[in-house]
């Protein structure tokens, strides 16, 4: 019985917009016995996309609300589904594997799970960021985007920033992970802001963040800028909940970027450099393009602007202001899902799963 709750467990989040495939090692076996017991999987099975009472879940998993509140509260706090308020009551909704449950591992993360999620990553990571609408989205540097071209609000920082009431911020799990494998970088690892419209939603809360201010958190932002990392965001119009302040060297879809995988994340500017200001003094390669998309070229470095995600990292250091930020065309660009429920609905239906049951 308890192998087939796991089992089950993995038809589950396989069915989810995300996936969670099989692999021939059966890694995902073990992570998920390292994060679940029995009792947890079989509940998780039982939840759906949007957050229910204990009330609402009983009726599905044909126990007492009573006896369900301390396993829910007890798989909240192990970084296994997502607990919301709903005015006075607490309400529990499942979440994929990425993004969610691999994220929320940040307080366990030790090197054995480290190592598991690496293996996993080999098999995941293809379809994962490879399927559109992409997870991500790239949130250029505000103050780089020139005056004429009009930012969309989940084109702007500053405009996620404001709807928030509570602000935290993390380490960053691809950090830690690649750390605790041997391949760590040196950038700052203590990036990865989370952001609520709810008043205190971060006390207490079980992946233990450091609360932070509304300026504290513009502060972390232009720390990222200087350090070279890039603003991602969930890829939705409405309802961004983090920022995460990626570099080349850790994050999956910064990597798959350089590579030259095509649309890896969602962007909506490319930089251009003018031949005329160019002096080839070489920083937007050394220590600015993450994903390698500037090269030398005769007299002057030239951007690939297919392959550049518009972070607008090189723009902020050009000595001789040759960079600026381009908005994409209208046929070029491509619109995120208005929020999370569009998103994993496009997403299911790129894969061609039925996701209804966990609507």
């Amino acid at each position: 019985m308890s192998e087939a709750i796991y089992e089950k467990l993995i038809d589950v989040l396989d069915g989810l917009p995300n996936g969670f495939p099989r692999t021939p090692s059966g890694v995902e076996m073990k992570l998920l016995k390292r994060i679940f017991t029995a009792e947890e999987a079989e509940l998780f099975c039982h939840l759906r996309l949007h957050g229910e009472s204990p009330a609402e879940i009983s009726v599905r998993a044909g126990r007492p609300a009573e006896v369900l509140v301390p396993v829910l509260e007890r798989m909240w706090e192990k970084g296994q589904i997502l607990r919301d308020p709903r005015g006075s009551e607490q309400v529990y909704r499942l979440v994929p594997w990425i993004v969610g449950i691999y994220e929320f591992q940040l307080p366990f993360m030790d090197k054995e799970l480290a190592e598991m999620c690496l293996e996993y990553i080999r098999t995941l990571g293809p379809p994962l960021f490879m399927q559109k609408p992409q997870i991500s989205q790239v949130v250029p540097i505000e103050t780089e985007i020139r005056a004429g071209q009009e930012a969309l609000p989940y084109e702007r920082v500053s405009a996620i920033i404001e709807k928030g009431k509570s602000f935290a911020v993390n380490e960053c799990i691809c950090k830690k992970q690649n750390d605790l494998t041997g391949r760590g970088c040196d950038k700052p690892r203590e990036v990865c802001l989370a952001i609520s419209e709810h008043e205190n939603f971060f006390v207490d809360h079980p992946m233990k963040p450091r609360i932070i201010t509304r300026e504290e958190t513009y502060d972390i932002l232009r720390m990222a800028e200087d350090a070279g990392l890039v603003h991602t965001t969930s890829n939705v119009r409405e309802g961004h909940v983090f920022i995460c302040n990626c570099c080349g060297c850790c994050c999956g879809q910064l990597i798959g970027a350089r590579k030259g995988a095509p649309n890896i994340i969602n962007s909506h500017y490319f930089a251009r450099i003018d031949p005329e200001k160019c002096t080839q003094c070489d920083t937007c390669i050394d220590t600015r393009c993450t994903i390698r998309a500037i090269t030398k070229g005769e007299g002057r470095n030239v951007i690939n602007e297919a392959k550049c995600i518009g972070c607008g990292l090189c723009v902020t250091k050009c000595p001789s202001k040759a960079i600026t930020l381009i908005r994409k065309p209208d046929d070029q660009r491509m619109e995120p899902p208005a929020d999370e429920m569009e998103w994993y609905r496009a997403r299911a239906r790129a894969r061609g799963v039925d996701i209804s049951r966990y609507e």
